[in-house]
């Protein structure tokens, strides 16, 4: 399956993976060799964590490489009144009452903590599209389920702030 990501996410991507390479493995390896010099590999905490974070590293470097070789561009092309990429979207929760403001994004810069929805979550899918004054049902589970009624569309553009999620 082929992720759907952006160029600008790709780039982050390949920055993270080039700094990995040049930069990080490298102070990786000499910092295992350093603590392998400490003696009894049995008893040497700091070998052990040296090689943790080394295999870390090889790990998401795997991955950065799996997901930028897998990855299916797209671009946003929402009309002026739509919900689109990366717009900033303020919803009414219609059973209770709240407002929330969401901005959606792809699924390697999602944090719903902090308000970044990706376009693949069931908020996501539900008000991708739509208008202001448009109400959706939003699908949690087959059983479980709400409305939202979209309020207001501040149109937004990638400007690269939302990093990219780790594992």
């Amino acid at each position: 399956m082929n992720d759907e990501l952006t160029a600008q996410d790709i780039q982050k991507m390949q920055a993270e993976l080039d700094d990995r390479r040049l930069r990080l493995m490298p102070e990786l390896i000499e910092e295992v060799k350093r603590t392998r010099a400490f003696g009894d590999l049995s008893e040497n905490y700091e070998y052990k964590a040296a090689k943790q974070e080394q295999n870390r590293n090889k790990s998401r470097i795997r991955y950065l490489e799996r997901m930028i070789a897998s990855a299916h561009v797209i671009e946003d092309h929402s009309s002026a009144d739509e919900v689109g990429l990366y717009d900033r979207v303020t919803v009414r929760m219609v059973e209770l009452g709240k407002e929330k403001v969401f901005q959606i994004v792809t699924t390697v810069r999602c944090d719903a903590l902090k308000g970044l929805v990706s376009k693949e979550s069931p908020v996501g899918k539900a008000i991708l599209g739509r208008k202001v004054g448009d109400t959706v049902t939003v699908r949690v589970s087959d059983t479980n389920s709400y409305h939202a009624e979209i309020l207001a569309i501040e149109k937004q553009a990638d400007d690269g702030s939302a990093p990219l999620r780790s594992f």
